[in-house]
């Protein structure tokens, strides 16, 4: 892992190739401007919704090929979700990054299937799980021969709709060697409110900005250029338009991090 803020951002979900390019191109400039790395990030396909109707994806092959044409046309890794064995193997073959929802980081023939393929693997930590358990998932990659390993921070429940950020998880998670990342908008999710997630963006940047100082090594957000219409997770992403003003202010508290002497 470099000295620089990793970030990964992008749609929540692909929904045309149209949207995937405008994000790509606008996220790629404002990274460049910053100095930051880039991963671009959509879900192939959303396996988790509220509700039976919730938009899943406009099709699996579709959705992959959109996304490997991402990685050619800008020169960017990409990360997508997977939730099965063979979801591993499939997306391996169009993406840089696998990323394992929340809900499945204890599932082990997952993130063993995962770490076989030789991508990267981000590991989501579960909003049931204390920090210092996912010492035992990044176990289970490293042992079955892979040592790319990520785990991001989004979040425990809090009573029955709502997510708290507990900061002391990321100094935890730090001590287990492997790059920490800060999840800003699912961090502000409200899950299951009414027949889809809910959430409160107001508090995105104050957030980040807490997690930054306190220390990490990368900032994961979802971003579409009209939220309110996305069709997936539209309660909580972040307007594109203030990505690079988002971006401006977290490396500053990034950088006084790494500057600080109380490390």
């Amino acid at each position: 892992m470099s000295d620089k803020l990793l970030v990964i951002a992008g749609p929540c979900v692909v929904e045309s190739k149209e949207l995937l390019q405008e994000t790509a191109f606008k996220l790629k400039k404002i990274c460049e401007k910053m100095n930051c790395e880039f991963i671009f990030k959509s879900s192939y396909k959303k396996a988790n919704r509220t509700s039976n109707d919730s938009f899943t994806g406009i099709g699996d092959e579709l959705s992959l090929q959109y996304l490997k044409e991402i990685k050619d046309e800008f020169n960017v890794k990409v990360i997508t979700d997977i939730h099965s064995v063979n979801e591993a193997i499939r997306a391996a073959e169009y993406v840089d990054v696998l990323q394992i929802p929340a809900f499945l980081c204890r599932q082990t023939e997952l993130l063993q299937a995962a770490a076989r393929t030789g991508k990267t693997i981000n590991i989501k930590k579960g909003q049931f799980m204390a920090p210092e358990d996912m010492k035992k998932a990044i176990d289970k990659i490293v042992t079955a021969g892979n040592k790319n390993v990520m785990v991001t921070e989004r979040g425990s429940s809090f009573g029955y709709h709502d997510l708290v950020v507990d900061f002391r998880s990321l100094v935890i998670m730090k001590k287990f060697g492997y790059p920490v990342i800060y999840d800003a908008t699912h961090s502000v999710q409200q899950p299951s409110i009414g027949k889809e997630s809910g959430g409160k963006p107001e508090f995105i940047p104050a957030l980040a900005r807490a997690a930054a100082a306190v220390g990490i090594d990368g900032i994961f957000f979802e971003t579409h250029p009209q939220p309110e219409k996305a069709l997936s997770d539209s309660a909580s992403q972040l307007p594109l338009e203030k990505a690079e003003l988002f971006l401006t202010e977290i490396c500053k508290f990034y950088e006084c991090y790494k500057n600080s002497n109380l490390i």
